[in-house]
């Protein structure tokens, strides 16, 4: 084996630490680090790990809730209670970087890595989510990126190696997360797909997981218990995923797309095997303690049980399986492969573990204890190679507030009547099609017909309404999940947009009939050290952080995702947030669809006029700019609890959310039910553009319909909460039919209906051998 290299500044910067960190690494040991220790620095400490850039603007985020059972920070998942001894436990996380190497690999370990982040808490896995961006998959007009005022950039197409290579990204992605869920047998059940030049070979790619456990099933990471042994069970460690964390941590140039290594391999088959292996031995009370191997693997896994056990954790790394000869301790350590668990077993038990892990084949082998220093101490056959305080190391990385300056280039400084002076509007009719066609906006057909979203026949409401509805029957429980975040509007205003994600999060449960519980959510964003990235970061936690408290949502977990930026340009701003909520009945469960001729349309909410920031203005006209709409957050609570208790009182029959699109939009989505197809017969009495009545996205909206008879019922329980709304017409059939005071516009069903639901096949499928189909 070869000799460590000597530890250099150049070797010491190459790892990503600073020399002041350096330094401060040097006071904790009382030495010098050898090379081993400089990685376990490296990756413990980068941004990846530790949050070091982040960490202070998460604490703004509410996480205490009577129904919280499992804070933010505290473990693996956030655990919440949803009544009779059940819980459930969820998280988002990213794969960001890894994606953009090997979407396919970079998108499965991804799904991975969530779910043993899950079934570490106890919980068995329930069901899936994603929340995916890309580079633009059509061959249409670029958005302006500057103020739009200077040079109409909307003519010039998107070039089209660019759009090749996002398609290849999208399709492997969307392969990738499809073959691990399916083979593992864990639905994928909704999300949201968004494309943008921002994201051009910066894609985001956003994993959800949410589990369900008893009360008393819930599982600690800690290594508690002086002397009790610890466990490696799982896949071999090989050389695959190597300082992964460290890799996350930093812009994607040219040298590290060529860093294949960083990027895991994963084998859902393998974890499945894992996955009830570890939900088996946690039935038996023979575990003190479990951890999921994942950023920073054994490394991690090993540090911050230690540090939450407040004890110390001695392994030998000859005894951990390995998959590939002459590893060294560096590798070993640092390595991420998938479907590995640290497992501190009840001194005694052994044979319970190993047991256990050799019904289900899995690999187990003992490879260290718990002990009473508080250090991580590491030997290689015996040879002491690293040691470590593990407090120091897992949880006292140095913490930074960076510069924060709101970018010099204003988006954002048109008011939105200028625009009639500012564009030319296409026809109205035209325009809708047009939106209906976007990929963003388009049925996503295309991609969960790949998923595999009926395994475990748990979900009640399929993909494509406003938010996933899955009944867990061992609980008699039905839930509701969503993930949402408008990355133009946190462009334009970052903590309007952060607010509205979780507004809209909110409106898309309680469109489907649940009352919204708690958060999880995923910071994407660039490198924190430029001033302009940091102050975006700091406006949309911030936003989030106000909207949270507002709606009685904790934040119960999560992931920051920096450094999503390519010399080219840095993605625009996405704090996704993923919401879960409960449904109390099962006559509650809604839908967006219209479900009979004749039935009244209602609009809960205003008509709007906020332009800015809209998909009107980036898809029919090539501009990104405006301000973004504005929250109301009053507002947004009372429409949203009269809906609930409009569907509670069994007076509403479909609920869809305005938002991307605007009302247009909204309609025509309600049109389409896969059972069979609508129409609508609408009149608007608005002196405003036609274009502003129909395309604005002014937040605070729902279209929901009803019986004609109970259409009085519903204004007046409306009228006597002071709730705006309009009763907007009828649900017909064939046509989609919207009168204004100054015009009167129809579009055929079917013709709308073939724009929204084909436009991502057609896209893929453009100039090349069509994608097949998992």
């Amino acid at each position: 084996m070869p000799a460590d290299p000597a530890v250099t500044p150049e070797l010491v910067a190459k790892h990503g630490l600073m020399p002041e960190e350096f330094e401060r690494i040097k006071k904790i040991l009382g030495r010098d680090p050898n090379f081993t220790e400089l990685g376990i620095f490296s990756v413990m400490w980068s941004e990846h790990c530790s949050y070091k850039n982040s960490r202070r603007e998460l604490k703004k985020f509410p996480t205490s809730g009577p129904n919280i059972l499992v804070k933010a920070g505290e473990e693996n998942a956030g655990v919440v209670d949803i009544g009779d001894g059940w819980a459930v436990a969820f998280k988002i996380e990213s794969h960001n970087h890894p994606s953009a190497i090997e979407p396919f690999q970079g998108a499965a370990t991804g799904v991975g890595g969530i779910i043993r982040d899950i079934f570490t808490m106890g919980a068995r896995p329930e069901f899936l989510l994603n929340s995916l961006r890309f580079g633009p998959i059509t061959e249409f007009r670029r958005p302006d990126t500057g103020n739009g005022k200077e040079k109409d950039l909307s003519a010039i197409p998107n070039p089209k190696s660019e759009i090749q290579n996002n398609r290849r990204l999208f399709t492997g992605v969307v392969s990738g997360i499809a073959h691990y869920g399916n083979c593992i047998g864990i639905p994928t059940i909704g999300g949201e797909i968004y494309f943008d030049e921002s994201f051009e070979g910066n894609p985001l790619i956003n994993v959800f997981c949410l589990g369900v456990l008893r009360h008393e099933q819930l599982a600690r990471g800690a290594a508690s218990g002086v002397g009790n042994p610890v466990f490696y069970v799982g896949a071999e460690t090989g050389r695959d995923g190597l300082a992964g964390a460290a890799f996350a941590s930093r812009e994607l140039t040219e040298e590290s797309r060529e860093d294949r290594p960083a990027v895991q391999v994963g084998d859902p088959f393998k974890e499945k095997l894992l996955l009830e292996a570890c939900l088996e031995l946690l039935a038996t009370d023979a575990v003190a303690g479990i951890q999921d191997m994942g950023a920073a693997g054994l490394t991690c896994s090993t540090c911050e049980t230690a540090s939450r056990g407040g004890t110390g954790v001695e392994i030998d790394l000859a005894k951990v399986p390995k998959r590939e000869p002459g590893m060294t301790p560096y590798e070993i350590l640092l390595s991420e492969s998938q479907e590995r668990m640290l497992i501190i077993a009840k001194r005694g038990r052994e044979n319970i573990v190993r047991e256990v892990f050799e019904k289900w084949d899995v690999p187990c082998a003992e490879i260290g204890r718990v002990t009473d220093d508080g250090m991580m101490r590491v030997r290689n056959n015996g040879t002491l190679v690293a040691e470590i305080p593990a407090k120091p190391l897992a949880d006292e990385a140095p913490l930074y507030s960076r510069e924060a300056r709101k970018p010099t280039a204003d988006f954002a400084d048109d008011t939105d009547g200028s625009w009639n002076q500012k564009i030319s509007a296409p026809s109205a009719v035209e325009s809708l099609r047009m939106l209906l066609r976007d990929p963003s906006i388009a049925s996503k057909n295309w991609v969960y017909r790949q998923y595999d979203h009926m395994v475990r026949t748990g979900t009640v409401v399929l993909p494509g309404s406003d938010a996933a509805v899955f009944r867990v029957r061992e609980a008699n429980k039905i839930l509701a999940a969503t993930t949402d975040c408008n990355s133009l509007y946190c462009r334009l205003g970052p903590r309007e947009g952060g607010r509205i994600a979780v507004a809209e999060a909110a409106r898309n449960l309680t469109c489907s009939g649940a009352t919204p519980l708690a958060v999880t959510d995923n910071l994407n964003f660039g490198n924190p050290y430029k001033p302009e990235n940091f102050w975006q970061l700091r406006e949309a936690v911030e936003g989030v952080a106000e909207t949270c408290r507002a709606f009685g949502t904790p934040v119960v977990g999560g992931n920051v995702s920096l450094y999503n930026e390519s010399p080219a340009s840095v993605v625009d701003p996405t704090p996704t947030v993923a919401m879960v909520g409960l449904i109390d009945d099962e006559a509650h469960i809604t839908t967006q669809f219209f479900k009979a001729e004749g039935d009244a349309i209602i609009l809960v909410g205003e008509i709007g006029d906020e332009m800015g920031a809209s998909h009107f203005l980036k898809v029919c006209h090539g501009r990104k700019e405006g301000l973004p709409p504005r929250l109301d957050v009053e507002r947004e609570l009372a429409v949203q609890n009269s809906v609930r208790e409009l569907i509670r009182a069994g007076l509403v029959k479909s609920a869809h959310d305005c938002s991307e699109g605007g009302l247009a939009v909204a309609l025509a989505e309600s049109c389409f039910n896969p059972d069979g197809r609508f129409g609508a017969e609408i009149e608007i009495a608005s002196t405003l553009e036609d274009y502003a009545i129909l395309f604005n996205e002014s937040q605070s909206r729902i279209v929901i319909s009803c019986a004609a008879d109970d259409a009085e019922k519903v204004m007046t329980i409306l009228r006597s909460k002071n709730i705006p709304h309009s009763l907007l017409g009828s649900v017909a059939i064939k046509t989609l039919c919207i009168k204004t005071a100054a015009a009167e516009l129809s579009w055929p069903i079917d013709d709308l209906y073939d724009d929204w639901f084909h436009a991502i096949r057609r896209a893929v499928e453009t100039d090349s051998e069509p994608v097949p189909s998992l």
